[in-house]
């Protein structure tokens, strides 16, 4: 079976990565700590669903094989999903396939594993998403949203970026630990990305770990900007939720990456039929947004962008998706993306009735996968109870008049005052959040799209400023259509 798969898999591989399969094993092979003895040898690749990581999965699992095929034996490869609530099902069901192609179900050699906060548990295509993992995430959507006017990065990627470091070294140290993670970035890449992180620590008066500490030291660093980072977005009295939104780094300091960067061809139009062919890789219309193919937020973040502007602009729902369509079909030919397929997220958006049918696609997609309602969202994107409740006045003006004289009443129940439960019970039906988060936001920073300082005090308007994924755009404010520099930013 893994002679005829492996004849198969080179079949399917674009042609120059055939040879590259070979290089790529016999380095691999000389990388491993016990290269007389590979079954003892593990070896990690992540697989978050999306067409680039499928790649990757199908790239090494022909690594596997070709070392099976002249040794005899082959390494053990742990393939690690890790799942989040803006996961859908239908990715779910690309692992599958891609699973079964490659035909890792069953050999003794693979592990396939999802990784679910701190849990780890086989891969199961139709295990359902469990609801502490959808309110964990719930709530940071919100929190983060409520400091950033519903910023597409802010309110879905932070936390999703420190959630994936935790995976990382869930991973990495379950069961007995791995020896070697593959990774799609080149050497230098890898030294940024650990640059900027320690970069980004001393910015915000945290210490690095020693650099000698490889990985490990990475994830360190991680987990100390991480808990800075929730303890400013979900307040300091909220302790234990920010020790749970910690980062693992319980690995071993000579865990190192090993980079296939220069052995594949990681433009999707180069491996096309090996997706859809030989995977059988579907780019689901909930699962394909944007630059994603395993995560439906950006969606959900074109929909902030709609909602603010039709909402807080007073100018058109439409308006706004234009700006942050034409934000991420830049994005999208940036990282190279096939250009049927940008053509394909193009048309999407670009009549009345496409964008009416995203809007409805949004909505549902909001409450199913968050429980989050249209009143919810656009209370986020107001952001009326962060900073001491800077917003307020507009967001009571334009959503919810009838609550206009009790502004007082309310800010003192922001502020600790004397508990109205049924003053908090309205504040709570209408933002998704309790009366202790809505206090947190009003005692913490309310981050503003319309400065570009990065010296403002805390972490977010540091990961803010240096984010890649963002443009400065000129956008009408109001009706009249007085002009600001404003922020777009997302996926």
């Amino acid at each position: 079976m893994r002679t005829t798969l492996l004849d198969d898999l080179r079949q399917a591989l674009p042609e120059q990565d055939v040879p590259a399969v070979e290089e790529c094993a016999t380095k691999l092979h000389n990388s491993l700590p016990r290269p007389g003895d590979l079954p003892s040898n593990t070896v990690m690749v992540a697989y978050g669903g999306g067409k680039d990581s499928a790649y990757a999965v199908a790239f090494m699992r022909a690594v596997h094989l070709a070392l099976a095929e002249r040794h005899g034996a082959t390494f053990r490869l742990r393939v690690v999903t890790m799942r989040h609530g803006g996961m859908p099902y239908q990715v779910m069901h690309n692992i599958d396939r891609t699973y079964q192609a490659l035909g890792l179900y069953g050999d003794p050699d693979a592990e396939l594993l999802l990784i679910e906060g701190d849990q780890v548990r086989p891969f199961e295509r139709d295990r359902g998403m469990p609801h502490r993992l959808i309110e964990f995430n719930r709530v940071d959507i919100l929190m983060s949203g409520h400091r950033t006017y519903g910023d597409g990065r802010a309110t879905f990627c932070n936390a999703c970026n420190v959630n994936v470091a935790n995976s990382f070294g869930v991973a990495a140290r379950h069961g007995g630990g791995v020896d070697l993670i593959i990774t799609g970035d080149s050497p230098q890449e890898q030294r940024d990305y650990a640059l900027w992180i320690r970069q980004l620590a001393r910015g915000a008066k945290l210490k690095p770990a020693d650099s000698r500490k490889g990985f490990k030291g990475t994830l360190e660093t991680i987990d100390g900007l991480a808990r800075g980072y929730f303890e400013e977005i979900h307040g300091a009295k909220n302790a234990e939720r920010v020790r749970e939104r910690g980062v693992d780094h319980d690995i071993s300091e000579r865990l190192e990456f090993f980079s296939i960067y220069d052995y594949t061809s990681y433009a999707s139009g180069a491996h096309w039929s090996l997706l859809t062919d030989f995977l059988g890789f579907v780019f689901d219309e909930i699962a394909f947004n944007f630059t994603e193919s395993d995560c439906a937020n950006p969606a959900l973040m074109a929909h902030l962008r709609g909602l603010r502007t039709e909402h807080v602009y007073k100018r058109g729902y439409d308006e706004g998706i234009a700006q942050y369509a034409d934000f991420a079909l830049e994005l999208m030919r940036r990282k190279h993306f096939p250009e049927h397929l940008v053509e394909q997220m193009r048309q999407r958006y670009a009549t009345e009735v496409g964008i009416k049918s995203m809007r409805e696609a949004a909505t549902r997609y909001g409450e199913d996968a968050f429980n989050l309602t249209t009143s919810h969202l656009v209370c986020m994107v107001y952001s009326p109870f962060a900073g001491q409740a800077e917003n307020l006045h507009d967001y009571l003006a334009g959503e919810h008049p009838e609550l206009l004289p009790d502004e007082d009443r309310i800010r003192a129940l922001l502020a600790g005052g004397e508990e109205d439960r049924e003053l908090a019970a309205r504040l709570e039906w209408i933002s998704g959040l309790s009366i202790t988060d809505l206090r947190a936001l009003y005692d913490g920073p309310l981050w503003s799209p319309f400065t570009e300082s990065p010296e403002l005090p805390g972490l977010l308007p540091k990961i803010m400023s240096s984010d890649p994924h963002q443009k400065r755009i000129k956008v009408k404010r109001n009706p009249q259509g007085d002009q600001v520099m404003d922020r777009v930013a997302g996926r």
